[in-house]
């Protein structure tokens, strides 16, 4: 079973400089994650986007869900900023055949207190299981798109 990892950027690749939060998108760390957690399965690793979710344009979306639409493999996990997931989420909706999942994390993945490589680990989990369809992992739980949202004061997902 291959499993094919979207890179678009978020909060996963981010790199802080100083201590007034100043930041920017760095390499993609899905890689780093994967070597780590030394895993079992077939995978391939696609680079679409290095963008803030915030930045994210519908053309951005476009470019995603085309490059998910032309592989021909059946189970994608989309690396995301959790800002703007649900958009891009709804986005994807109705590419036959696919299990779509994007995770995202509320810290950077270069960071030893983020929840990036147990959210990561969640969606690669979640992706050999769900049927075909468009999904959100995050905090441990697995959310339809359009019944979810991001909790800001809490800092994470839930349904609506």
């Amino acid at each position: 079973m291959k499993i094919t990892f979207v890179t678009t950027g978020g909060t996963i690749d981010k790199v802080y400089f100083d201590k007034k939060s100043q930041f920017e998108v760095g390499e993609p760390q899905i890689l780093e994650v994967l070597r780590d957690a030394n895993i079992a399965f077939e995978h391939e690793i696609i680079s679409v986007l290095r963008k803030d979710s915030l930045e994210m344009t519908a053309a951005d979306r476009l470019a995603v869900r085309d490059a998910i639409a032309a592989d021909s493999g059946h189970r994608f996990v989309v690396t995301h900023g959790t800002d703007t997931m649900i958009q891009t989420a709804q986005a994807l909706a109705g590419i036959p055949g696919k299990v779509i999942v994007l995770v995202g994390s509320m810290q950077p993945a270069r960071f030893k207190t983020s929840d990036a490589v147990f959210n990561i680990g969640f969606a690669a989990a979640a992706v050999q299981t769900l049927p075909p369809g468009v999904y959100i992992t995050m905090n441990g739980r697995v959310f339809n798109p359009s019944r979810s949202r991001k909790n800001v004061e809490m800092n994470r997902f839930e349904e609506l």
